[in-house]
């Protein structure tokens, strides 16, 4: 019996060893775990940072083309999601706890100016799409955005661009529907600080393509709107960690992350603006990690929602 105890204890060892980052493999096992530690943080956050940065709608609160030329719309948002990091100075712990557990704010400014009318039936009617996100990394303790990539300040600056295309124009019952793509990309963040005596840093970017399908209705001076759609986030990362007490090592690691999203918008005019507001769900994805985060299931899906105020002629 204790025989095929440690029989099975090697097993589940062996596996866990060979699910953990190669390059992580260094004699000092605290390095190791801290190096795995950030390895895994930095997977578990690269889904949640496309999202923030993406939203669900690319036109907050509504899903029909502008109109063609002369028509522009400009929308000041600001997307909100629950995220959790990990504690830097605690990788070696069992099970890690987070340094910060709560929501980030981003603010996103859009715009969409229309370029072609379609047909009357509002088929083939284009907008082009462009947004600027700002996230303000002194929100997250640890968190800053990389001296050499696009700030102000301690806010990082990410830039997006795009096209929707009409499909149909709509008239109640029939909704107007859309298709829309995005592209989106946030400049270098920086998580922990070795110099200030963190077990791990990590340093990473991201892009996102974001590819939506709209659909929606307007009723008197109420809009309604709700889509679905697929993200696909790519990144690399740099983590660092001290292999021996005087030297650092630095592994590279290739993020991407697709995930699954749907989410409903609601407008309210009043008179020259329109009070918009989005609530939406990311689906999880089981990503294998080995680290066990006390505060955080990486496997999750996460709501995220949005709220802002449009102008439009």
């Amino acid at each position: 019996m204790e025989r095929m105890v440690m029989i099975l204890a090697m097993i589940v060892t062996a596996a866990r060893l060979a699910a953990q980052e190669p390059q992580c493999n260094v004699l000092d096992p605290n390095a190791t775990a801290a190096c795995n530690t950030a390895v895994d943080a930095v997977r578990a956050f690269h889904p949640l940072a496309g999202m923030l940065v993406s939203g669900g709608n690319p036109v907050l609160g509504t899903a029909g083309s502008l109109g063609g030329l002369g028509h522009v719309s400009v929308t000041a948002r600001v997307n909100l999601l629950k995220a959790a990091l990990p504690n830097p100075d605690s990788a070696s712990q069992p099970s890690v706890p987070s340094s910060f557990n709560g929501a980030v704010p981003a603010p996103v400014v859009e715009g969409a100016v229309g370029l072609y009318r379609g047909t009357s039936l509002g088929l083939f009617s284009i907008d082009a799409l462009g947004s600027a996100v700002l996230l303000p990394t002194g929100v997250v303790s640890n968190l800053s955005v990389d001296s050499g990539a696009a700030h102000i300040g301690s806010v990082a600056l990410g830039l997006g661009y795009g096209l929707r295309v009409g499909a149909l124009k709509g008239g109640f019952p029939v909704p107007s529907v859309s298709v829309s793509y995005m592209r989106r990309s946030v400049p270098r963040l920086q998580y922990g600080q070795l110099a200030s005596g963190n077990e791990f840093e990590f340093d990473t970017d991201l892009k996102a393509d974001n590819y939506r399908i709209e659909a929606g209705w307007r009723l008197a001076l109420v809009d309604l709107a709700a889509g679905l759609g697929v993200d696909h986030y790519t990144s690399t990362a740099h983590i660092r960690f001290n292999d021996t007490p005087t030297t650092t090592r630095t592994v590279t690691v290739d993020l991407a992350n697709t995930r699954q999203v749907v989410f409903l918008n609601g407008g309210l005019s009043l008179a020259a603006v329109k009070l918009v507001a989005e609530l939406g769900y990311q689906t999880g994805k089981d990503q294998h990690l080995t680290t066990n985060f006390s505060d955080f299931d990486p496997k999750a899906g996460h709501v995220f929602g949005g709220i802002g105020i449009r102008f439009g002629f």
